[in-house]
């Protein structure tokens, strides 16, 4: 069986019982260490923890190589992406096992981290999986070089939001601050007034925010918006230059950024999309 990036040093962090509310970096710090290697001896090195990483139901685990085509992957990948067994992946790119329109422009992300070896850390997407279903993630890649420091693939891990933490101090205050970005999110919203209605500093509320939503405060208002305006593309028929303004954004065009770039998609592809 074939599956995703860790190794065995990191395995405590698995059972850490506030893991599941780290960013994707904090919970895998092998993503960031990983020592140059050639990627049969990775994959070699992977398989007796293949059967733990495919306990974890909320966390998608890959390796592709530098033709962005997947050779280890966990069995969660395999089942969002409607088929059974993670081996049937293998050898493929995202544009051949995600739905028609979006598994192109994945594809072109693993190719631009493949082509410029730059990190993406924890970034807030929207993945559309098998029959369209959509899951808010954090996504991070990063690419693997050899001993002569050549780009040879990447490793990468996709971790669905998880409910927020009710268990931290900060708790209450961050609810208000959440509850105030989807009242107000059509329009803009400052740190400032943020920081104030929480009564922390933008370092303080910063941190808290991603201890208890995984999100910075800019993240979240992103994704009220997205939210709304994914819903509009699919239920109404406003045209988009509306939905965009409806949705806090100055026009057409801020809106179609920033909706391709937590969707992959632009907001006349995702309204066009099959299904």
């Amino acid at each position: 069986m074939n599956r995703v990036p860790g190794v065995s040093g990191d395995l405590p962090s698995l059972y850490d019982p506030g893991g599941c509310h780290q960013t994707a970096s904090a919970m895998f710090p092998s993503l960031n260490t990983l020592k140059p290697c050639d990627l049969p001896t990775l994959i070699a090195s992977l398989q007796p923890i293949a059967a733990l990483l495919d306990t974890l139901t909320d966390v998608v685990f890959f390796i592709k190589d530098v033709e962005a085509r997947y050779v280890f992957v966990n069995q969660t990948l395999a089942r969002r992406c409607g088929v059974k067994h993670a081996d049937e992946l293998l050898g493929k790119t995202a544009e051949c096992v995600f739905p028609q329109r979006f598994g192109p422009l994945y594809t072109e992300q693993d190719r631009r981290v493949l082509a410029s070896g730059r990190e993406l850390t924890d970034q807030l997407e929207l993945h559309l999986y098998f029959a369209n279903q959509p899951i808010w993630c954090l996504t991070h890649k990063l690419a693997l070089r050899d001993t002569q420091g050549q780009v040879v693939g990447l490793a990468g891990i996709s971790r669905d939001l998880q409910a927020p933490q009710s268990s931290h101090p900060a708790f209450q205050k961050l609810v208000a601050v959440d509850a105030h970005i989807r009242k107000h999110f059509a329009r803009p919203i400052s740190l400032a007034e943020l920081t104030a209605l929480a009564g922390y500093s933008v370092a303080q509320l910063e941190r808290h925010c991603k201890r208890v939503f995984q999100l910075t405060p800019r993240q979240m208002i992103h994704k009220a918006r997205l939210e709304e305006g994914s819903r509009l593309l699919l239920h109404s028929e406003l045209p988009i230059t509306e939905i965009a303004l409806r949705c806090g954004y100055t026009d057409h065009s801020a809106f179609s950024r920033q909706f391709r770039a937590l969707t992959s998609l632009s907001p006349s592809q995702y309204r066009e999309s099959p299904r």
